[in-house]
């Protein structure tokens, strides 16, 4: 318990809160993409791997820019 404690003085109460933000975002990009159907089949795979190995911009950068490679058709 004093191991809590010692964590929430020192901020680790508004790091913790960010991490699990971050880690539901990306959880919402990595569905996203597996749902989605592309233009182009292989952009699935490409968005996955970005998401995978762009850890911190990744997600960001599928929100802005991954939005428009997807199919119209459902």
């Amino acid at each position: 318990m004093s191991q809590l404690t010692f964590i929430q003085n020192m901020g680790g109460g508004s790091i913790l809160l960010f991490g699990l933000l971050y880690l539901i975002f990306w959880v919402y990009c990595l569905v996203d993409i597996l749902r989605s159907n592309f233009k182009d089949p292989n952009m699935k795979l490409i968005w996955i791997l970005i998401i995978l190995f762009a850890q911190l911009i990744g997600p960001i950068i599928y929100l802005v820019i991954g939005k428009n490679h997807k199919s119209d058709t459902f």
